[in-house]
């Protein structure tokens, strides 16, 4: 397939879908920035089969086939996402079996896994988001690749922890509940969108938001090994992550009011920031 064409498709989806990373991803120099889409694009295809109406089996049958069709991920691929990242990956060392990791770990949102323990949901953000860390690093690139990928990795943790703080409610109306059982008995918390948040919930919460902030610290650690565009993809990320993080920090409440955002002013504000080195 035409990987103009291909490119093209994939960077539409990302433009599309991708509200916040998008902001970072435009950062990055033509090549890497459309690798980069390819990467998400694929990512969104995986995601939307966990996250749509489908029947549990069907979504198994689906995510199966999304995990067979890997194998056909190259440049003459009929797909254009797949054709995208196999010429991608004919220049860049993704680690595209990170791919069939992000697979198994859509397989516990459609399983309906319960997480008792704070490391039971690493288990999970390692594989729906450490992995998008080490693919996303695939593209950057780093002088020493080894000691990179786990800061990559702990980055991509950081961003799905304060997904899993910023979505309580919507997901929880959508039977899912990721804040580990420990916490919520340890804080006395139960989850009731139609009942006013009680003190503890608030303590609860913070404690989550301290531990994420923990991840970021660790995953940002990445910044200093990448060039001078790369890490401002990765800091614009984080950093409107991170904000999202500290709304949620300064009034806890407001993540069983909705869904909590920045307004695009905003995240502008730290792409431009990241940019200039922030």
């Amino acid at each position: 397939m035409d990987p103009v064409a291909a490119y093209a498709h994939c960077e539409q989806v990302t433009r599309t879908e991708a509200g916040n990373f998008y902001w970072g991803i435009r950062l990055l120099p033509g090549p890497k920035r459309r690798a980069l889409c390819a990467v998400y694009a694929l990512a969104r295809e995986i995601d939307d089969i966990g996250d749509g109406d489908l029947p549990t089996e069907a979504k198994t049958k689906a995510l199966g086939e999304a995990r067979e069709r890997l194998a056909d991920i190259g440049p003459d691929a009929d797909q254009p996402v797949l054709a995208a990242l196999g010429h991608a990956s004919q220049r860049l060392p993704l680690p595209l079996a990170a791919f069939a990791e992000l697979i198994a770990g859509v397989e516990m949102d459609v399983r309906g896994t319960v997480y008792e323990t704070f490391d039971d949901l690493v288990i999970y953000c390692r594989r729906v988001a450490g992995t998008i860390g080490r693919l996303s690093l695939g593209v950057f690139g780093a002088e020493n690749m080894d000691r990179a990928a786990p800061l990559a990795d702990a980055l991509g943790v950081a961003l799905q922890l304060t997904n899993i703080l910023r979505d309580v409610r919507e997901d929880f109306e959508n039977g899912r509940v990721y804040l580990p059982r420990e916490d919520l008995e340890r804080f006395d918390c139960t989850l009731d969108p139609d009942a006013p948040p009680s003190p503890r919930f608030a303590e609860m919460m913070r404690f989550q938001t301290s531990r994420a902030t923990d991840w970021f610290d660790e995953g940002l650690r990445l910044r200093p090994m990448l060039d001078p565009r790369s890490s401002a993809c990765a800091g614009a990320m984080a950093g409107i992550y991170r904000r999202l993080l500290q709304r949620i920090e300064q009034d806890p409440a407001a993540v069983m009011r909705g869904r909590v955002a920045l307004p695009a002013w905003e995240k502008a504000l730290v792409a431009a920031q990241s940019l200039a080195g922030g």
